[in-house]
């Protein structure tokens, strides 16, 4: 594999597993009231706090894991569990109440102030782990790990990735407005339950993967990595 073909491949995944797409509806509610100047400055915090999170792990790859003595299938379990009572919340509940704005916009104007209050509200779960997730992590370390046999053109091509795909959910986080007005709120609450539900999948997936690392010949091989690489 090239670095070209590693950059390509973490871009796919990343751009997945950040959702950016899927994360519209509770970013709108996030934001709800706010103007588009503010809106854009929230979406340009979260997306460079992604950048650094994410390059945190580009360069330290396993050793972070490796310094606290935590496995990789420990930290796809420990990830599944909060991913799954994430999804069940979002699946059973109002789940965009939790990220509304209490605080009316009063001043337009106030773009820095209201980007620091509401970027410290959404800092978790938002960003963190409903946008960069286990599953996110994962993809970094591994493809960190890949990264190195190249050396430094790896390490770069995995970084432009990186940077594309925040800069892609920065856009589609900008769009927040017209997308929010399409949907309404009946589309939003239902795009939320629907992403809770697969972020539920996503959840037992992973937990699946770490038991399956963990306790060798526990699952079958189409239950702990269903499509074959080939296959992808």
């Amino acid at each position: 594999m090239n670095a070209v073909d590693l950059g390509v491949n973490l871009f796919v995944a990343l751009f997945a597993l950040l959702d950016p797409i899927g994360n519209v509806p509770i970013f709108a509610a996030a934001t709800a009231g706010a103007s588009l100047r503010q809106r854009i400055s929230v979406s340009a915090m979260i997306c460079l706090f992604a950048v650094v999170f994410l390059g945190f792990f580009v360069f330290t790859g396993l050793g972070l894991l490796q310094f606290f003595g935590i496995s990789l299938a420990a930290f796809r379990i420990a990830g599944g569990i909060l991913l799954l009572l994430l999804g069940l919340d979002m699946a059973r509940e109002d789940f965009l109440k939790i990220f509304a704005d209490a605080d009316a916009v009063t001043d337009a104007q106030d773009v820095r102030g209201y980007a620091k209050r509401r970027f410290k509200r959404l800092i978790v779960p938002f960003a963190i782990p409903l946008m960069i997730g286990p599953g996110a992590i994962s993809a970094v370390i591994i493809n960190a790990g890949e990264a190195a046999k190249l050396g430094l053109t790896g390490t770069l091509a995995s970084l432009v990735a990186m940077i594309a795909a925040c800069v892609v959910t920065f856009l589609c986080f900008s769009a927040t407005g017209p997308i929010s007005r399409i949907l309404g709120d009946v589309g939003m609450a239902i795009v939320v339950r629907v992403l809770g539900l697969i972020l539920c999948a996503l959840a037992i997936q992973f937990i699946l993967m770490g038991l399956g690392e963990a306790l060798p010949g526990m699952f079958s091989a189409g239950v702990t990595a269903p499509y074959p690489a080939g296959d992808q």
